[in-house]
């Protein structure tokens, strides 16, 4: 498949899930084009500026009504919120796990009065950026989401937790674990216990090698907060691009790779 024939049916599959929702009368662009270049933007990732240049080099044919680069990024920072309806409900069993994101080098960290990110650690090594905490099913798409700096603790994200408490049980590892007891529905795991969970480290994976996301370059919160919007609704069309078949074993195979862009 081609990158025009991915990104056409891309825009189509987007389209179709986002029919009531209207055009404003002074938008130069459908709400299922900023989505898709949202999207597209997600999966390359990058910088603004680089992603702008590609696109306006390579593919300006597909959107016509490109609009200027700070105003598309504005679109984007705007209507994140409709990325929401690419999340999917959870079901019996889900997975949590977070996950930090660099917005600058350490070394950086306390020269601008206008940083954004936080020190914290993730993977084992210093970063000065944010922390995003996702919900992923028993298929690996997510169920939701949340961010916040780096330098809290996992159990900051408590609260999404609790709010499915109804609906999933959720597996997670010992960062979990609040002091205060945890909620009813949260199923903390040793090391090396219940390897259902890894589906999160490879869906973490995915997006680390094909959407070069442990690095992204936003100076403000609401740009970071729609890059993270795009990113998981990118991640739960492509996943689920070709539909589930599971192997003999019964474990499901998830690959974005073939999108890379």
């Amino acid at each position: 498949m081609t990158t025009v024939d991915f990104i056409t049916e891309l825009f189509c599959r987007i389209d179709d899930a986002m029919v009531e929702v209207h055009k404003h009368p002074q938008s130069r662009l459908v709400p299922s084009e900023i989505v898709t270049l949202g999207v597209l933007f997600a999966l390359k990732g990058g910088g603004s500026r680089a992603f702008y240049r590609w696109l306006q080099r390579d593919y300006r044919p597909l959107f016509p009504n490109l609009p200027e680069r700070t105003r598309l990024f504005r679109l984007f920072a705007t209507h994140w919120d409709w990325t929401l309806r690419f999340l999917v409900e959870p079901g019996l069993l889900s997975v949590i796990d977070s996950y930090g994101v660099e917005l600058i080098h350490p070394v950086r960290e306390g020269r601008s009065d206008d940083q954004i990110g936080r020190k914290g650690l993730s993977n084992r090594r210093w970063i000065v950026g944010g922390k995003l905490c996702w919900l992923l099913n028993h298929l690996g798409m997510v169920i939701g989401w949340d961010f916040a700096t780096a330098n809290v603790h996992d159990t900051y994200f408590q609260p999404m937790v609790n709010h499915f408490a109804d609906f999933t049980v959720i597996f997670s590892d010992v960062g979990f674990h609040a002091k205060e007891g945890d909620h009813p529905n949260l199923k903390v795991c040793k090391p090396y216990t219940h390897n259902e969970r890894m589906i999160i480290e490879t869906s973490l994976s995915l997006l680390t090698t094909v959407s070069h996301f442990k690095k992204v370059f936003h100076r403000t919160w609401d740009q970071f907060q729609s890059r993270l919007a795009f990113t998981m609704a990118m991640f739960n069309l492509l996943v689920s691009w070709h539909g589930f078949t599971a192997d003999p074993n019964g474990v499901f195979h998830l690959s974005i790779a073939e999108f890379s862009l």
